[in-house]
């Protein structure tokens, strides 16, 4: 059987996952609601040609689940239900239920699709997949040593995905299994997609010898990497339990509260905080209002949080020569930071101006990665597979 790559950042604000040659992208709110099999459907959705990703209505078997064959609503169709979960600050992504919902369904999602029936063995509506997995968790869990029980948990089991009343793919199981799984601490991604192209070929050679640090702001989590000599320094680098879902929760609660507005997740936050045009605003019965004043007060107190862990880093490396600020929570933070370095001590720090290239980076390092790997294991077997002995 063929096995296809994958690349999964299991995001606290959304899913990113990369396939195969680069051929297929997904991006899918990480939200789940418990539900029933026997959804209520409105007519409209039974359309052949409604965006399956608006509808995911799924039933997950795997031994790696505390709750094993639940129903769920994921993504956009989870945010219209009272019962919505999000992950909670405090918790660790490696060992809650919502992080493998989510993984297994982003995966069945790549797998149902018409282009991969050549990939994948098919029987009736029975679809068998198999993987090379490329994922991270914060850095703190790895080193708590909490990566080789969550690799442990995928491989070596078969894990189903039942698509229950989902548009175009309803009555369709995926049974996953794992060839290989990869997991990497979220920080050294960043490195690694800082320093090279998709086939790893160095492409900024004059970070290579610099000392470098890598904050990585999360939803749950805040990941400092310390670079030098082309290597993370494990003992150096640092994991923190702060990162801006509690900010978001804060701004949604004080807008419900002020404006009587509910926001049906952290996502839709998110968007108010960084869309192109009228950015900090709502509509509020349908006039445009300012929620400047809620936004700026709750971010710059996590600014200045998460600008104290600078210094406090830098201070143990005093030899850094900048620090890249990455990851969604970066982009949201991004003038709050700029505005505190300009006014306190002013060190050499870097965002990505390019939104997509800063929220993507960990699915994107974690493709460069595990597609090396595959490369490697390839190259491998073929001359083992040559000096086997020809049967007469």
């Amino acid at each position: 059987m063929n096995y296809r790559i994958a690349a999964i950042d299991v995001g606290n604000d959304s899913v990113k996952s990369i396939f195969g040659e680069l051929d297929y992208e997904l991006n899918i709110p990480n939200i789940i609601a418990r539900d029933v099999e026997d959804r209520p459907v409105i007519g409209i959705e039974e359309l052949d040609d409604k965006n399956p990703l608006e509808g995911i209505h799924v039933k997950v078997h795997s031994p790696a689940l505390k709750e094993n064959n639940a129903i769920y609503r994921v993504g956009h169709l989870a945010t219209k239900a009272d019962n919505a979960t999000e992950l909670d600050p405090g918790s660790s992504k490696s060992e809650e239920d919502q992080t493998l919902v989510m993984l297994f369904t982003t995966l069945a999602l790549d797998a149902v699709r018409d282009k991969n029936t050549n990939v994948f063995k098919r029987s009736g509506n029975v679809i068998d997949a198999s993987y090379t997995l490329g994922t991270g968790l914060p850095l703190r869990e790895v080193k708590e040593g909490k990566d080789a029980g969550y690799r442990s948990k995928l491989l070596g089991s078969v894990h189903q995905v039942e698509f229950l009343i989902t548009p175009k793919y309803q009555g369709l199981k995926v049974n996953i299994k794992f060839n290989e799984v990869k997991v990497y601490p979220e920080g050294f991604a960043a490195y690694i997609n800082l320093v090279m192209d998709n086939n790893l070929n160095i492409i900024n050679k004059e970070l290579i010898d610099k000392r470098i640090l890598i904050q990585d702001i999360g939803g749950l989590s805040t990941d400092i990497a310390v670079i030098k000599n082309r290597n993370v320094d494990d003992d150096k680098a640092q994991g923190f339990n702060l990162g801006v879902s509690e900010s978001l929760e804060a701004i949604r609660e004080e807008i419900r509260i002020k404006h009587g507005v509910e926001l049906d997740s952290r996502r839709d936050v998110v968007e108010i905080l960084t869309k192109k045009h009228d950015r900090n605003h709502i509509m509020v019965k349908g006039s445009r209002t300012s929620v400047h004043d809620i936004t700026d007060r709750i971010l710059m107190e996590l600014a200045k949080k998460e600008y104290r862990l600078l210094r406090n880093v830098w201070q143990k490396n005093s030899q850094t020569e900048i620090c890249y600020f990455v990851g969604g929570g970066a982009n949201v933070l991004k003038d709050y930071l700029k505005t505190l370095n300009n006014n306190l001590d002013g060190y050499n720090i870097d965002f990505f101006e390019d939104e997509k290239e800063s929220i993507w980076m960990m699915a994107n390092a974690y493709y460069k990665l595990i597609k090396d790997f595959a490369r490697r294991q390839d190259k491998q077997q073929k001359p083992d597979q040559e000096k086997k002995p020809v049967k007469s």
